[in-house]
């Protein structure tokens, strides 16, 4: 049997076991955050390949970031041959161009995990980020090649 109470000052909402009455926290604030890329990439000794599958060092791998403070990096490790990773990153003027050359390295070194197992990176790992664009690249340092499947999202 439905109980009814008053939602608001002119509303009355009936409450039952099928139709809980939502709760809402107080201050509770959503943060939007937004899926930026989802790839696969064959992990090789490939020098300076990106998540994308690109060796061309000035290509970023995600573009018009600077909207968001922090990315986070989660992926699924097919393999758990020794690779390491470096995250860089820098900024652009208004029409997208880099505003110098060459990166900033915000993070390098070898990824964590197992064979068949889940990792999670965030990007700058302290602080705010902002930058408008990234390049995130894997390489093997031994081992066979295998598969990285990555999902970044972008934190407002």
């Amino acid at each position: 049997m439905p109980v009814r109470f008053l939602k608001n000052a002119s509303e009355l909402a009936d409450v039952s076991m099928e139709s809980p009455l939502p709760v809402q926290v107080a201050n509770a604030k959503p943060v939007p955050a937004d899926t930026l890329l989802v790839a696969t990439t064959t992990v090789d000794a490939t020098a300076n390949r990106d998540l994308l599958g690109s060796a061309a060092t000035e290509l970023p791998t995600l573009d018009g970031c600077m909207q968001y403070r922090k990315l986070v990096w989660f992926y699924f490790r097919a393999g758990a041959d020794s690779t390491t990773y470096r995250v860089l990153a820098r900024a652009a003027d208004h029409n997208g161009a880099p505003l110098g050359s060459g990166w900033e390295e915000l993070a390098t070194g070898t990824l964590p995990g197992d064979a068949n197992s889940w990792g999670r990176i965030e990007i700058p790992a302290s602080g705010d980020g902002y930058y408008d664009q990234y390049r995130i690249e894997v390489r093997l340092t031994a081992g066979s090649n295998y598969f990285l499947t990555s999902k970044i999202v972008g934190v407002r």
